[in-house]
């Protein structure tokens, strides 16, 4: 199997969720249909500062909480 297009299992707010291919954060946030600048992410209990999505890596077995903001009034 190619490393390029190795299937990985995240859990995301207690979810599995299996993604094909590299993944960072930033590209996990896109998936997921979340606008990045409206989230905030912890990564295996660590909260991974917005600057670094793009080049914060996802690996097999990784454990992720993701708050998403939503205006109103």
């Amino acid at each position: 199997m190619d490393v390029l297009t190795k299937t990985i299992t995240l859990t995301i707010n207690g979810e599995p969720l299996a993604l094909s291919g590299p993944h960072n954060v930033a590209t996990l946030v896109a998936h997921l249909g979340l606008d990045v600048r409206k989230v905030a992410v912890e990564l295996n209990r660590e909260i991974v500062p917005r600057s670094t999505y793009g080049a914060t890596p996802l690996a097999d077995g990784d454990s992720l909480e993701i708050v998403h903001f939503i205006g109103g009034g």
